[in-house]
């Protein structure tokens, strides 16, 4: 597969995998408000159970919010973009892994027509890693925990 389409698929991969996550997070949202609702009204001014639905409902709304403005972010990201240099949006190949510069997604998995199946790493441009190989080109090394890495293609 030519690096833009594989770019394309791994953009592809982390949409859904945000995707699933969203709706995870509203689904929970929702049957946290439901749970506050059915409870009823406070029994007292001191109602500590209501209380913590409602502040359950707070925390996944407030990581739900952050899911939407992470897709928003993989949104920005355009696999036709041709980049020489670590960057946002970039895939990296390195002598040991392969990343791509995007948010913290973690492993994913590609797979290929033929069965095979290749992991990336969908890093953030804040974690320690991407700050040691930040502006570098193809070619060029960088120690990142007491290892040497080589970039081997950027695209």
């Amino acid at each position: 597969m030519e690096n833009k389409g594989l770019k394309a698929e791994i953009l592809n991969v982390c949409k859904q995998i945000q995707k699933q996550t969203i709706d995870r997070l509203s689904s929970t949202v929702e049957d946290s408000q439901k749970s506050a609702n059915e409870y009823g009204c406070p029994r007292d001014r001191y109602d500590a159970f209501r209380a913590q639905l409602l502040r359950q409902r707070d925390m996944f709304a407030q990581q739900l919010q952050k899911a939407v403005e992470q897709l928003d972010t993989l949104n920005r990201i355009s696999p036709e973009k041709k980049l020489d240099k670590v960057e946002f949006g970039a895939v990296v190949t390195t002598n040991k892994n392969k990343l791509f510069i995007s948010i913290g997604l973690g492993k994913i998995v590609i797979p290929f027509s033929n069965h095979e199946k290749v992991e990336y790493y969908s890093v953030s441009p804040i974690v320690p890693i991407y700050k040691a190989m930040e502006g570098k080109r193809v070619g060029d090394g960088f120690v990142f925990n007491g290892q040497k890495y080589i970039i081997e293609n950027i695209f």
